[in-house]
């Protein structure tokens, strides 16, 4: 797979230009600039990404975890309810029919 390629399920985000909008953000995206060195001068969130991936794994790896536990804990939540629901549903169904 090249670098162009998309997957179907990322965000479009990853391929828009940062919107320097903060000292930090024209911090980051000069430093970033300097280490990519894009023909077009924009800097996307996407490289942001990969050169921080690079520099300060630990940054990226503590974002990823707490994003997965989170998403993780929503689908047993999810889970859950849904078992609820269908407790609840059967219920009435039996309830219903006697």
């Amino acid at each position: 797979m090249s670098d162009s390629d998309t997957f179907i399920d990322e965000t479009p985000d990853l391929h828009k230009p940062v919107n320097v909008d903060s000292e930090l953000k024209k911090w980051l995206v000069n430093y970033v600039g300097d280490k990519v060195k894009p023909k077009d001068d924009e800097i996307t969130v996407e490289m942001v990404i990969k050169v921080m991936a690079e520099e300060f794994p630990e940054f990226l790896l503590v974002i990823a975890e707490e994003n997965f536990i989170r998403g993780y804990r929503q689908a047993l939540e999810d889970v859950e309810e849904g078992e609820r629901l269908a407790r609840e549903e059967r219920k009435a169904a039996n309830a219903w029919i006697y």
